[in-house]
């Protein structure tokens, strides 16, 4: 049976990796020359490649350590995209009025973090433990007015927020994936380097 371990891949693999987002658009080409373009996807997902990241036989067998903690593909697990990975710029800070993850109503309570990309919003379900901070119109809430459940991306305000208030949200994330591959292809290549000849991760929709 598939899960998710809530366990984080050793950060020097990300910052080694190759990869980014994938679309999946299908296009019709008319008798006019014109074309015609759909999606089946609602949501784009991301791809990566970590082999290029493995250059010693103990990182070799950290990530042996790894793959089989997952079972291969079986096991979804976080993983730090190093291109893609705040809810603002790389070089800057995340603050709390990065991006706007609802309005206030007088009732609700729970809000869910998102990341938008011009007009697409991207559903955020793995936030970084204790990097999220949270406005309400524009002003901070303490640390302790609202609780965030790391594990599905989720904020709970302890008071709901005006009619109309803006509820803004900043943090640091990590992208859910798994392994795409059944089998590592590991090589030798002297005393104590080696290196994965590929090692593609796919990003889980949750």
């Amino acid at each position: 049976m598939s899960g998710f371990d809530e366990v984080s891949m050793p950060l020097p693999f990300a910052l080694g990796a190759s990869g980014g987002p994938e679309r999946r658009v299908d296009i019709v080409t008319l008798g006019s020359g014109r074309e015609a373009r759909n999606t089946p996807w609602a949501h784009g997902r991301r791809r990566y490649d970590i082999g290029g990241a493995v250059r010693t036989l103990d990182e070799l067998h950290e990530l042996i350590a790894f793959f089989e903690a997952r079972r291969g593909m079986l096991i979804g697990f976080r993983f730090r995209d190093p291109f893609d990975w705040k809810s603002c710029p790389p070089s800057a800070t995340p603050s709390p009025g990065d991006q706007a993850i609802g309005a206030g109503d007088g009732e609700t309570l729970v809000f869910g973090l998102t990341k938008a990309y011009g007009g697409y919003a991207r559903a955020i379900p793995k936030p970084v433990a204790a990097s999220v901070r949270v406005a309400v119109d524009g002003v901070e809430l303490e640390p302790g007015a609202f609780a965030v459940n790391v594990a599905a991306g989720l904020v709970t305000l302890l008071a709901a927020p005006a009619e109309g208030a803006a509820v803004t949200a900043g943090f640091l994330f990590d992208t859910p994936v798994r392994f795409d591959i059944d089998r590592l292809d590991l090589s030798l290549d002297g005393f104590g380097a080696g290196r994965a000849l590929a090692v593609p991760l796919v990003e889980i929709l949750i």
